[in-house]
């Protein structure tokens, strides 16, 4: 009878490193490496991504803008035309009955009465912006690059010093409703659509800190909105 040769297993031997900043003891499980890991995302995000979020925010800012000034004039312009025609039923009721023109009071009563709508159609308008800028934020793209790029797979960067070989800042996939950020470095001026030049005055300057932030963990390749821009636009009122 043969008997099987008995062949010792080898030893496995694990190490596990202490932590990085702490110097503990990996079994001690300590949480110093994820909340530096987390301090690292963070500066990180506002050093590469401070410049996009800040350049949508002026973008959704600037056509939300300009959207509400157009609706308010169109409201503004349909308010003065019904104001015309009252003066001229005044001014026609009072020469056929009283061969004068119409009673001060009664223009004042009309000037007045012009004067709270449009009152009551800038706030109307006013009060459109968070639908309006939910629609606006809702055509900004960022596009993640898919994992089995170059670029992901094999980063530019050096393994031994950790440093960069290369600044890939400019090669950002973000749009603008279709528009590369590259393109609208170069042509700063097609960033904003005109504004109404009457009412132009009316647009409220904002701050320039409190950016647009993406919620953490999140990790979107594109949004569109379940439903469609304000259906009625311009249409409702023209």
């Amino acid at each position: 009878m043969y008997t099987r040769e008995h062949k010792p297993r080898k030893a496995i031997i694990r190490m596990d490193p202490d932590c990085a900043i702490c110097h503990a003891p990996a079994s001690l499980a300590c949480d110093c490496e994820a909340k530096g890991l987390e301090v690292a995302i963070e500066q990180a995000e506002a050093r590469m991504m401070q410049s996009v979020y800040n350049d949508i925010r002026s973008w959704v800012r600037a056509h939300a803008q300009d959207y509400i000034l157009e609706y308010f004039r169109l409201l503004t312009e349909r308010r003065k035309a019904a104001h015309a025609s009252h003066l001229e039923r005044l001014t026609a009721h009072a020469y056929h009955y009283y061969h004068a023109p119409p009673h001060p009071n009664e223009i004042a009563a009309a000037q007045a009465t012009l004067k709270r709508g449009i009152d009551e159609d800038w706030q109307s308008s006013v009060q459109r912006y968070p639908e309006v800028l939910e629609y606006f934020y809702s055509l900004v793209e960022l596009t993640l690059p898919p994992d089995d790029e170059p670029a992901v797979k094999d980063p530019p960067l050096s393994a031994l010093s950790g440093s960069r070989k290369a600044n890939r800042r400019g090669t950002s996939t973000a749009t603008l409703a279709g528009e590369p950020f590259q393109e609208r470095e170069r042509n700063p001026l097609s960033r904003r659509t005109p504004p109404p030049q009457p009412i132009d005055h009316r647009r409220t300057p904002g701050p320039v800190a409190n950016p647009l932030a993406p919620p953490p963990g999140s990790r979107r390749h594109s949004y569109r909105p379940p439903t469609a821009p304000p259906t009625t636009y311009f249409n409702a009122w023209q």
